[in-house]
């Protein structure tokens, strides 16, 4: 890597220079760059048929075997050569650290274009998705696309106008600022009595180890979060390490015995490398034990675990233990000594990969929801992928929403008996560790997504339906991205394919269930009357299920640009 005198890459006004993210894990990025020379080549097609030239800004990596900007000083090294005012790109088929790109992204003075391919088998859209939330959260203005084959008139189009303009533009009709006085008074009441509750009373977000994965815009700066009467406890991971090695094993074998009685299948094997084995079962009923004592020692009202580097070298994979958290019903937890069930009949609030606005969107939900009487149960999902229902069953664009690892066995078709534990792949786990996984049953939801833009936090809202596809096509969707992990077939109301990919600022979507359209209409509505009440800018987005839009609460809707700046 050079580390002398910075070389500018040669340019001129038809020249566009690319640069790809990748995962801070070799074997991670080793096994994806095919993906990745195949998105590349296709896009490079695309530009050159409209008379400009890609150029590569950093090479292929022979001693690395991948092309990938694996680390922050590699991304910082990168952008020494890269002339700051010349159109780039970049390019995403995989998950990527976003940290490794973004520190050159935010002094980058030419037209940005963030790409991925519209492909499930790695998570090159989440992964885009997620820088495209970063960038957000740092100011920095971009324009975005996506596209199967590279080919299709509208990816075309875009594309051509970002190489004449320096930017492209997306129909955001669907989404439409909230008037809080129009919202109904009794659900516009609640939604305040419930903000000045969380301001008056105070809560705890019980932070293990922040910035999961590169992931800049799940920090929610301790200024915003504190004006909503959160404030963080920031815990260790290597505190999480010790205190699983305190929990008995005596103790974890009845926290797995609790649920196989209620028919959750571990699939197991004898071969630590590749098969999850009894003893990193042991070893995650042991954290799973530890984060409840924690949370309980801490008081905090939720907590979350960054899921990732360090701790995947210590231990077996968090998702198992993540997913118990949020059920309802779990294994019950003692006390060190035993006079005391810790946090009895309820979910220990948990925000996976240590996300921080999902964490807020969480405990709000779980407010809203608990005073409604409806299910408070709660999870985040990657917004992972999206295809047509090949088996008929439905018209409707039916998206992939998977959790890398776990959710709520109260979200799965049959609960616990419908839930499973596959080994988490090796790729990014070396020392194992079961999913929660299973099927999201049907029914509706409201999803959310909490993001930090313009230096405030803002909410988009909005209202959808978990359905039923056959298990012919479920399989085929899992298998076009990772069986290991659970899968919602997601519908949303009201907002196309397009539509959701340019506007949503983050790699994550909240989901939470109600007992029917009715209720999930009147849980939006308190959920973003007690956002509004917290100071967030709030977007409603989308229809109610009879296609009815949400205009009498919002001001009009418009065309919005994807980019930010």
């Amino acid at each position: 890597m050079a580390t002398g005198t910075d070389t500018t890459i040669p340019h001129d006004s038809k020249t566009v220079l690319l640069v790809a993210s990748g995962d801070l894990r070799p074997s991670a990025n080793q096994q994806c760059w095919e993906a990745q020379q195949a998105m590349e080549r296709a896009l490079q097609v695309a530009i050159e048929e409209q008379g400009y030239r890609l150029v590569r800004a950093h090479p292929y990596k022979e001693d690395a075997k991948h092309g990938f900007i694996a680390s922050q000083r590699e991304g910082l090294e990168v952008f020494r050569s890269i002339p700051p005012d010349a159109p780039l790109i970049v390019a995403e088929a995989v998950w990527q650290y976003s940290h490794h790109v973004l520190p050159g992204l935010t002094t980058h003075r030419g037209p940005i274009l963030t790409v991925a391919n519209w492909s499930g088998q790695w998570p090159g859209l989440v992964g885009m998705l997620n820088l495209n939330g970063s960038l957000t959260k740092a100011g920095v203005a971009y324009s975005t696309l996506w596209s199967d084959e590279f080919t299709d008139a509208y990816f075309t189009a875009k594309l051509g106008d970002w190489l004449r303009t320096g930017m492209c533009v997306h129909d955001a009709s669907h989404v439409s600022d909230l008037a809080v006085d129009t919202v109904p008074a009794d659900a516009r009441e609640l939604g305040k009595s419930l903000a000045d509750e969380l301001r008056r009373r105070k809560a705890i977000m019980g932070v293990f180890d922040e910035g999961c994965m590169g992931m800049f815009n799940a920090i929610i700066p301790d200024r915003l979060l504190n004006a909503s009467g959160v404030f963080k406890e920031r815990l260790s991971q290597s505190a999480l390490y010790f205190e699983t090695t305190q929990s008995s094993p005596e103790e974890a074998d009845a926290a797995r015995a609790w649920v196989e009685q209620r028919g959750m299948k571990f699939h197991t094997g004898p071969t630590h490398e590749t098969d999850l084995t009894d003893e990193q079962l042991r070893l995650q009923m042991q954290m799973y034990i530890a984060a409840v004592r924690i949370a309980d020692d801490f008081g905090c009202d939720l907590i979350g675990i960054q899921y990732q580097q360090g701790l995947k070298d210590l231990l077996p994979a968090s998702d198992l233990v993540e997913g118990m958290l949020n059920s309802t019903a779990r294994p019950p937890v003692q006390s060190r000594d035993g006079k005391r069930e810790l946090f009895a009949g309820k979910p220990v609030l948990h925000f996976n990969e240590v996300d921080e606005c999902a964490g807020l969107d969480g405990l709000m939900i779980q407010r809203v929801h608990d005073e409604l009487g409806l299910p408070v149960e709660t999870t985040l999902h990657d917004l992972r992928w999206g295809d047509v229902d090949r088996s008929g069953t439905t018209d409707e664009y039916v998206w992939v929403f998977e959790i890398s690892g776990s959710a709520p066995v109260e979200h799965h078709v049959g609960g616990w008996a419908g839930s499973e534990g596959y080994r988490q792949p090796p790729m990014y786990f070396p020392k194992g560790g079961s999913t929660l996984s299973g099927v999201a049953k049907p029914g509706e939801i409201v999803w959310s997504r909490v993001y930090v833009e313009d230096e405030e936090l803002r909410m988009d809202i909005g209202r959808g339906k978990a359905i039923e596809l056959p298990g012919e096509e479920t399989r085929r969707r899992l298998d076009s991205t990772t069986p290991q992990w659970p899968i919602m077939h997601g519908v949303l109301y009201g907002v196309s394919r397009d539509q959701m990919m340019a506007r949503h600022k983050a790699n994550h979507i909240q989901v939470a269930y109600a007992s029917d359209a009715e209720s999930a209409d009147e849980a939006l509505l308190v959920r973003a009357a007690m956002a509004d009440a917290l100071g967030m800018r709030v977007a409603v987005c989308g229809t109610r299920l009879d296609g009815t839009p949400w205009v009498e609460l919002t001001t009009k809707g418009s065309v919005i640009a994807a980019e930010v700046s």
